[in-house]
């Protein structure tokens, strides 16, 4: 599902009205209406509740969105009272147009052109039952300021239900971050196709329950215009994961290699092993300091292990990047980093591999901590890369700030991706998926519960398993990112948000797995559509 700019989603509008001759004043209506065949499903309010709705207008054209909405309110028998933030005669177009409209049907609109006026209608807020929020677009790039803040302020104050239009007021729609202030929304109408805001946080906390109104335009105008970022869903990683023939064994069923572990950090190690295996890889083989080597055959019953010379121990060096090079003409994936540990030959051995290997890799964790000064290896890999860094360990490639980059995750995670050739997951709430080419992918599943050490080393097994039966990397990256959370959601709802452990994921990834190519419910998207 295509997740769109405020540029793209202009430009479509702009096309549609083009091409076809379809007036900003029929999607403007159509936007109205469905906003309100959603707002009655959410909020409840039905003729002779004895409710009133207030819609808060801006001067744009969400605020004629919003007056679309109080003359279907209307009509529908509820009580309706409408705010504008400035005078009627400062309205243009589609806007002016329906706000003409709802004097006829005796919708009553307080002008409010200053703050003091807002100060003196403020006593009328107290009998509002529910709020619908139309102040501020799509277009909003500056931070919100003067008596508009102080109205999203007061909304947000007032504990009364708010449904916002298109977006929350003062959130970034490119971006999910808040402009100064933002209004905290219980739902939200979108139209056309949702926007990246909506599924960034803080903004996917900010928009609340989101439904995507058909405004009517044609799929063929959204290709034209080529959005560059999509959704993950359960539909779209169906498609992609691989399904076992009748006559199955784990010799077709691929081969990875994982070179991770060090001093006290075995589990890492041994997690990612067993993910691996829970996605289905035939065979896994751990690459492991020879002194650790029977602890992590004591953690491991399935999965075989390969001691590795050490420089000192628990380190590995260059000299075990030899033996593990030697081993590699019968697998076909290559996992690097889970637990590594920090030491200088640690990284010469992790850039010998990413330069030399031939495979696909995977690298995470400290893998990605020995890249960071030395990226020019990337390009001499002769295979695609996948790196899955956390914010820090992204900062810290990139050069960027860690606030930098989660200011614009998308932004970052797209362009680090397009230099160096790789595709990039940037863990996180809402983790992002990026190509070489310029798309990326957002992922709508997961959970707080998932901030726990493990978690990281559990996704890596899972998209190098993927990749070891045979997936391509980008699809492998976008399924492994998606069951993880999916896997999450699953614990979540079998205990709490909090205290299940990395491990319980490998437990729920077959189950996830299942769930993604069944259709059931456990694999909804957290959106619905209006037709």
């Amino acid at each position: 599902m295509y997740l769109v700019t405020a540029a793209e989603m202009q430009a479509m509008d702009g096309k549609t009205i083009e091409a076809f001759g379809i007036p900003g004043r029929v999607l403007m209506e159509s936007a109205g209406r469905g906003a309100v065949r959603f707002f009655l499903d959410q909020l409840k309010i039905r003729p002779g509740s004895g409710r009133t709705v207030a819609v808060m207008a801006g001067r744009g054209n969400n605020g004629g969105d919003g007056f679309v909405m109080a003359r279907y309110l209307a009509q529908e028998g509820i009580a309706v009272k409408v705010y504008l933030l400035g005078k009627a005669e400062q309205l243009k177009g589609d806007a002016a147009a329906n706000h003409a409209l709802l004097a006829p049907l005796g919708i009553a609109v307080a002008e409010i052109p200053d703050p003091d006026r807002f100060a003196r209608v403020q006593s009328t807020f107290a009998s509002i039952h529910c709020w619908i929020d139309a102040i501020l677009g799509t277009g909003i790039k500056s931070e919100v300021k003067g008596y508009y803040a102080r109205a999203i302020e007061m909304l947000n104050r007032q504990q009364r239900p708010i449904f916002a239009v298109d977006v929350p007021s003062g959130l970034d729609a490119d971006t999910g971050q808040v402009l100064g202030v933002c209004i905290q929304a219980d739902a939200t109408a979108t139209f056309g196709y949702s926007k990246i805001g909506h599924w960034v946080q803080p903004g996917a906390s900010l928009t609340g329950r989101l439904a995507i109104v058909d405004i009517g335009i044609p799929p063929h105008i959204c290709e034209a215009v080529g959005p560059g970022q999509s959704l993950l869903t359960a539909e779209s990683v169906r498609a992609s994961l691989p399904v076992r023939p009748p006559d199955a064994h784990k010799g077709v069923s691929g081969h990875l290699m994982i070179v991770a572990g060090s001093t006290g950090k075995t589990g890492a190690a041994a997690m990612t092993a067993r993910a691996a295996a829970r996605v289905g890889a035939g065979l896994v083989t751990l690459g492991v300091a020879d002194s650790l080597n029977p602890i992590a055959e004591t953690l491991l019953l399935e999965a075989m292990t390969l001691p590795l010379p050490e420089t000192r121990q628990g380190v590995l060096g260059p000299d075990a990047a030899t033996d593990i090079l030697s081993t590699l003409s019968d697998k076909s994936c290559l996992a690097i980093g889970p637990g590594l540990g920090m030491d200088a030959a640690t990284g010469k051995m992790v850039q010998q591999l990413v330069s030399q290997s031939g495979l696909p890799i995977v690298i995470d964790a400290d893998g990605l901590n020995h890249l960071a000064g030395h990226l020019d290896v990337l390009k001499e890999c002769q295979a695609p890369v996948v790196l899955t860094p956390h914010p820090g360990e992204m900062a810290r490639l990139s050069g960027m700030s860690t606030k930098a980059v989660q200011q614009d995750r998308i932004r970052s995670a797209r362009d680090f991706a397009g230099k160096n050739r790789v595709h990039l997951v940037l863990k996180g709430a809402r983790t992002v998926v990026a190509h070489p080419d310029g798309r990326v992918h957002l992922n709508p599943t997961g959970n707080p519960g998932m901030a726990t050490g493990g978690t990281g080393d559990v996704l890596t097994g899972a998209i190098a398993g993927l990749i070891a039966q045979g997936m391509d990397p980008e699809s492998a990256a976008t399924a492994g990112v998606y069951l993880h959370g999916a896997a999450a959601d699953r614990q979540a709802a079998r205990y709490a948000t909090v205290g299940f452990l990395a491990g319980d994921l490998l437990k729920a990834l077959p189950e996830a797995m299942e769930d993604v190519r069944n259709g059931t419910p456990e694999a909804e998207d957290g959106f619905t559509r209006i037709l």
